[in-house]
């Protein structure tokens, strides 16, 4: 597996399969900009079929929030510790940043807890028709 940091040399047909059970999942254009304007993002690539297998991004102050909106890994890829690596990687790019906040569904929060993260409260508004970021 190979990790990076960078978008360079990343293509729209790189982002297959991603946001599985997702009603409105985006498009991979939409993917690809997402990482785009993300403040920090980490790729895992399949070092044999270079396809992105995982990924995790970050939206930033750069001085004291930062806010870890996506972490995927595609579905064939998981338990091979791929997303706990992007999440270590992450944190450790974030390291000199005060907060780091995260939201995720009851049943993930044991695993964030293992990757070092602190359970809180939050509240989120969610605009399901806006879910694949076509405008």
């Amino acid at each position: 597996m190979i990790y990076k940091n960078s978008l360079e040399g990343i293509s729209t047909e790189m982002l297959t399969g991603f946001f599985v059970d997702w009603p409105h999942p985006p498009n991979q254009e939409t993917h690809l900009e997402l990482l785009k304007n993300s403040s920090k993002v980490i790729l895992a690539i399949d070092h044999i079929t270079n396809q992105v297998v995982g990924f995790i991004t970050a939206i930033s102050d750069e001085i004291l929030s930062a806010y870890i909106p996506f972490l995927e890994v595609l579905p064939s890829y998981k338990k091979k510790g791929i997303g706990k690596e992007l999440i270590n990687r992450m944190l450790k790019e974030l390291d000199d940043i005060y907060m780091i906040d995260l939201c995720c569904d009851d049943d993930l929060i044991p695993y964030y807890i293992q990757a070092g993260m602190t359970k809180t409260n939050g509240m989120v508004v969610r605009n399901y028709y806006r879910q694949s970021g076509s405008k």
